[in-house]
């Protein structure tokens, strides 16, 4: 008999358990930093850009030689040369002088504002002939605008995109300081489980769930370790237990977790030396027969072996700690979504109920994917789930809903 928490306990007992849970730090190449999370703070150490810079191709001017200029009456000033782009800038412009640059390129001494070559004329006879006023600061970039030395571009705990990848390249940050990747173990445990290779005969299906958990860890920043499936034998299961719990940093143990005769997961666990059962039991639909448990500080869950419960357990309370044990909290992604039919429940756990999203007419739709947890092919049809409160009856057909991407 399972003794159930609530998911909101369940929850709660995660981060109890190991909010503190870290990963070690290492560098790497930035190159190689895309989707990892930062463990130390990301401070500049020199100034961004490190000069003036002309955001327009044109020419440089004091501002004040352009005010009340128009196209009948031009501003005319007299031509001093060409900044190069990378190079030492050796002009000076004076008042009533003038000197081009390229969008880009490092402002001459003097001039304090840009204009672009759309208002100016050039008629060879070495002035420049402008056309339009320019405030002071016209299309410049001054130095230390992008960024200036001890400024914190990044936090400890930033997950690095590609524009922040970019902001690292600019203030030279070649290695970055990040969380080691989770190591994740997955045993998947039954006498009917068949590798992927092997043609079923009689009851035998293949593994899946492996699967589905490891490329639902590498999404979530983890390294998934998958070890040979585990028939339904106590020995066997506690030996490979033991080595995946020293090799990994968390364990999902597939299938083996509810109460029957041959249900090996629970019995194992407790067998663990410095293990703590945190729950047997969770009151959701599907999953409840979910196990959590701590093994010398690490964590252990032991999920259901019908796929879609099982994967809806791992979105739920596993993918967040695995972001924990890199000290980043992902944001809750999810789009307001009207159901395009009913939603029963009546089952006393809060249910999760896979749908599939679409727009249609500008209105964003979910539409329930029915489908029993056994069934693998329920989830290719879903792109994301709602959550029905345990208190609730349903859902009626047009609720406005809150749909959490897969």
């Amino acid at each position: 008999m399972l003794t159930v928490k609530t998911p909101e306990e369940t929850q709660k007992l995660i981060v109890d358990a190991f909010a503190n849970i870290r990963t070690d730090i290492e560098e790497i190449p930035l190159a190689d930093a895309w989707g990892r999370v930062l463990a130390k703070p990301q401070v500049a150490q020199e100034y961004i850009p490190g000069f003036n810079r002309s955001t327009v191709d044109g020419y440089a001017v004091k501002a004040a030689d352009t005010f009340g200029c128009s196209l009948s009456t031009p501003a005319m000033l007299r031509f001093v040369g060409e900044v190069e782009m990378g190079k030492a800038v050796g002009l000076t412009v004076a008042v009533g002088e003038c000197a081009y640059v390229p969008t880009g390129g490092e402002l001459p001494a003097g001039a304090d504002a840009m204009v672009m070559l759309e208002y100016a004329e050039d008629f060879q006879d070495g002035c420049i002939y402008i056309n339009k006023p320019a405030a002071p600061g016209l299309n410049i970039i001054f130095k230390g605008d992008d960024s200036y030395p001890g400024r914190e571009l990044y936090a400890a705990g930033t997950k690095l995109t590609a524009t922040a990848m970019g902001a690292l390249a600019a203030i030279g940050s070649a290695m970055v300081p990040v969380f080691r990747r989770p190591r994740v173990g997955i045993i998947s445990t039954g006498d009917e489980l068949i590798t992927i290779e092997k043609a079923p005969v009689f009851s035998q299906i293949r593994d899946s769930n492996s699967f589905a958990l490891a490329g639902g860890i590498e999404a979530a920043g983890g390294n998934a370790v998958c070890y040979d499936i585990v028939k339904d034998n106590f020995d066997t299961l506690l030996a490979v237990v033991q080595e995946a719990i020293t090799d990994c940093d968390m364990l999902l143990i597939s299938g083996g977790s509810s109460v029957g005769y041959r249900d090996a997961t629970l019995k194992v666990i407790e067998a663990l030396e410095d293990s703590q059962l945190l729950l047997h039991g969770i009151a959701i639909k599907p999953g409840k027969p979910t196990i959590l448990a701590s093994v010398g500080g690490k964590p252990v869950f032991g999920l259901p072996g019908h796929p879609v419960s099982s994967y809806f357990i791992f979105s739920i309370f596993a993918v967040p700690l695995i972001g924990t044990m890199m000290g980043y909290t992902a944001p809750s992604y999810g789009v307001m979504a009207h159901l395009s039919e009913a939603v029963p429940s009546n089952h006393g756990r809060e249910e999760y109920v896979a749908v599939y999203l679409s727009r249609q007419n500008g209105v964003w739709t979910a539409q329930p994917v029915r489908g029993k947890s056994g069934l693998i092919t329920t989830l290719t049809k879903a792109n994301g789930y709602v959550c029905i409160p345990r208190n609730c009856e349903g859902r009626a057909a047009g609720d406005e809903v809150k749909v959490f991407l897969f």
